[in-house]
């Protein structure tokens, strides 16, 4: 069995939610009022590959969903009845539509709910989750096995498994599931946390991703996909258009001989837009419309013929 610690991040949540206040009651077996609890969600962690080359799976993640329940929230890994801040009353797994890890999973991470009193003693902590200071936390937890990616043998017992992790054997890279987790013993505010999206969720959406991962992020029940679908779709439409109409300029420059060669003519087709392409096409053929004194490949050539009469061949 090992011990790890992973991390994730953490937002606040609107207070007044009565739903979330009964579930915490239902869980303490209180009273609680809105006025006394301050609530925040933490992305606990997902199945991502971390800096440390190391990933739950999502079976494992529905495990902790389960073992995360009513545990502490501490500072630094401490574990002392002084450091303890906030604890978690519910946890559930969110979809990352579109998103596929480095192991071939769809993406999904494990989101914790989480609550702290409204104290004098708790006001600086709030101030700092909403302010975005605090926000970096750390899961530390017990699993059964780390699982090498390359021969699916425990990456500790060296006398089955010898490759390192991070490092490329035959054009893959070797990474290790943390599996089967048999205890989750705490999550901590940390400053620099190994999984890169992990900590107090702030905002609205992860940094950086596609446009798919970030509503993904903001709706997991992907609502907005036909929709993307559908931008996408024009998008790919418009780019092929564009590509169908920088081949047309170049080809009626090319017959309007500007001098330019063929390279040279599509490398400045891909600077102009839609618009002023559209003018270039039009311009072009309005010259090409008109006779530009090109010179005709084939002629008649009179008095060619054995009699010197008007039958002789054609000749270039």
């Amino acid at each position: 069995m090992e011990t790890v610690h992973k991390q994730a991040q953490a937002r606040p949540e609107q207070n007044g939610h009565a739903g979330e206040l009964a579930a915490l009651n239902q869980l303490l077996g209180t009273k609680l009022t809105e006025e006394q609890v301050y609530f925040f969600a933490l992305r606990l962690c997902d199945n991502h590959t971390d800096r440390d080359a190391e990933y739950f799976a999502r079976a494992d993640l529905e495990r902790l969903a389960a073992l995360f329940v009513g545990k502490t929230g501490l500072f630094d890994h401490s574990w002392s009845a002084r450091d303890q801040a906030a604890r978690l009353y519910r946890t559930e797994l969110v979809e990352e539509t579109g998103v596929v890890t480095e192991s071939g999973e769809a993406g999904c991470w494990l989101k914790g709910y989480a609550y702290l009193l409204r104290t004098q003693e708790n006001e600086s902590l709030i101030a700092e989750i909403e302010g975005g200071i605090k926000k970096e936390v750390s899961v530390s937890c017990a699993v059964a096995r780390s699982v090498c990616s390359i021969c699916g043998n425990d990456i500790h017992d060296r006398s089955l498994c010898s490759h390192e992790k991070g490092r490329l054997y035959e054009g893959k890279r070797c990474i290790v599931r943390l599996a089967e987790p048999v205890d989750a013993y705490e999550w901590s505010f940390v400053a620099v946390p190994a999984q890169p999206m992990a900590g107090v969720v702030k905002g609205w959406a992860p940094k950086g991703g596609s446009l798919r991962q970030v509503l993904a992020w903001a709706d997991r029940d992907g609502t907005w996909q036909k929709e993307l679908d559908r931008l996408e779709q024009e998008a790919a439409a418009g780019r092929q258009y564009l590509s169908t109409l920088r081949k047309e300029v170049a080809r009626l420059g090319l017959l309007a001989d500007f001098g330019l060669r063929g390279e040279q003519l599509r490398g400045l087709t891909e600077k102009l837009d839609a618009e002023a392409l559209e003018e270039m096409k039009k311009s072009l053929e309005e010259k090409l419309g008109q006779g530009l004194g090109l010179p005709v490949q084939l002629r008649y050539a009179r008095g060619t013929g054995q009699n010197g009469g008007d039958d002789g061949s054609f000749v270039i």
